[in-house]
């Protein structure tokens, strides 16, 4: 008799908490839809170029474009992407852009090819009428630097002939007004740079950033690069991001145009040198020194880097989760309680409700549980919906939402044992410098 009523305290007391998980994940849910900068819409795009104001998001800029175009300087770091670059450069060097445009190929000590085959797509471009190409040989990696951000200085110091070689003559150039920084593996539409130069112009902008679409054919693609943009999107809403009075910044690291005066008087790349997170350090960089950002979604830009296993996205993933939490083993830990509680909590209550109602036994925690619960479900299902629609699949996968949410909870905490075991990674299959 007592174990049968200290098991009823307990099934009692376990219903109770999962009614107030309930009832919090719903709160939450309210404020993340109604309150949080708009994270789930899909709307912060930029209008093409000639497009009417009357289409421009807010913050955008709309018209035909600037009288004078300014110059702009492409840095592209490419470790090891010789399977990339022919699929991708061409369109780069192809832009139809009214002013002066350069591109700059940094091979960061490739072992594949990749410098002698982005030498050949750029001597090829110059045949067909395409913009020049530089391709920059990278030097040694110095202590302290990321990867990915060394490749990136060395091209921004080759935009002024300060350290250019490869396939056009080293020299003193004029400095860009822009430098466009973008990934070997992001694929440009031909007026992709158009839209960026006009909208940084016209709306004053020292960086415009687009997220390029990312690539969902294969079925875990479809699982997961959705859901990945969603959770970048609710922790840097794009809203908040291009509002001058939020403290939010954040960029996607394929798509970076920067005006370059304004990443000067910042200081340059040196002061992000260690960053692995590059582009949401350069955001922050240029947004503390009181530069107005932009940040939005894109169909014109798309990244051609396949993930056809989980696996591989699994390592995505897993080599920056836990840098973004600050190797904090606190913050590690209250990130998968917040995902658990958000994303896993409101379901759990609609099928405990359901159990508990086809055994007859309801009461009013497990109802309370079971209606917070279709709340939350409903509202995380409801917001997840754009998103799936931008990646052009159906809206019936919203409801597994939670599902991946725990995957991804998995993926984070996999980041933080890799990081303690020694076998992080930051760029490229670069190893990251231990913290």
């Amino acid at each position: 008799m007592a174990g049968l009523w200290g098991g009823t305290i307990c099934q009692a007391s376990w219903v109770l908490v999962l009614a107030i998980a309930c009832v919090a994940s719903a709160a939450a849910w309210v404020y993340l839809v109604v309150a949080h900068g708009g994270f789930w819409l899909t709307s912060q795009r930029l209008p093409p170029v000639g497009s009417p104001a009357g289409n421009a998001e807010p913050g955008a800029a709309a018209g035909p474009g600037p009288e004078t175009w300014p110059t702009v300087a492409a840095v592209v770091p490419a470790r090891n992407e010789a399977e990339s670059l022919p699929a991708t450069l061409p369109a780069l060097l192809a832009q139809d852009y009214p002013g002066e445009f350069r591109v700059f190929v940094v091979d960061d000590n490739s072992d594949d090819g990749t410098g002698a085959i982005a030498a050949e797509l750029g001597e090829k471009a110059a045949r067909d009428g395409g913009v020049p190409l530089t391709v920059v040989k990278g030097k040694p990696r110095p202590d302290g630097w990321a990867g990915k951000v060394w490749a990136m200085a060395q091209g921004l110091a080759a935009t002024t002939g300060t350290a250019t070689t490869g396939t056009a003559a080293a020299g003193t150039a004029p400095a860009p007004d822009y430098v466009l920084f973008t990934d070997a593996d992001i694929a440009w539409s031909p007026r992709a740079l158009r839209d960026l130069v006009r909208g940084a112009e016209a709306d004053d902008r020292a960086l415009v950033s687009q997220m390029a679409l990312l690539r969902a054919q294969t079925r875990w693609e479809r699982v997961i690069v959705p859901a990945f943009v969603y959770f970048f999107a609710q922790l840097y809403p794009f809203r908040k991001v291009n509002d001058p009075k939020s403290g939010t910044a954040a960029a996607a690291g394929g798509c970076m145009l920067v005006r370059r005066s304004a990443l000067e008087k910042a200081g340059g790349l040196a002061p992000l040198k260690g960053a692995l997170i590059d582009d949401v350090a350069l955001g922050t960089l240029l947004k503390k020194h009181g530069n107005r950002t932009w940040l939005g979604l894109t169909t014109d830009i798309s990244s051609a880097r396949p993930y056809p296993s989980l696996a591989s996205l699994w390592h995505m993933i897993a080599r920056s989760a836990y840098v973004q939490l600050r190797y904090n083993p606190l913050l590690l830990v209250g990130t998968i309680i917040g995902l658990l509680l958000l994303y896993v909590a409101p379901p759990a209550g609609v099928i405990a409700t359901l159990i508990a109602t086809g055994a007859g036994a309801v009461d009013t925690p497990t109802a309370v549980a079971g209606i917070a619960g279709l709340a939350g479900w409903a509202l995380m299902t409801a917001s997840y919906v754009p998103m799936l629609r931008l990646y052009r699949l159906s809206a019936f996968r919203a409801p597994a939402l939670p599902l991946i949410a725990v995957l991804y909870a998995a993926m984070t905490a996999d980041s933080a044992r890799r990081h303690y075991s020694g076998r992080a990674v930051s760029w490229r299959g670069r190893a990251a410098d231990r913290v």
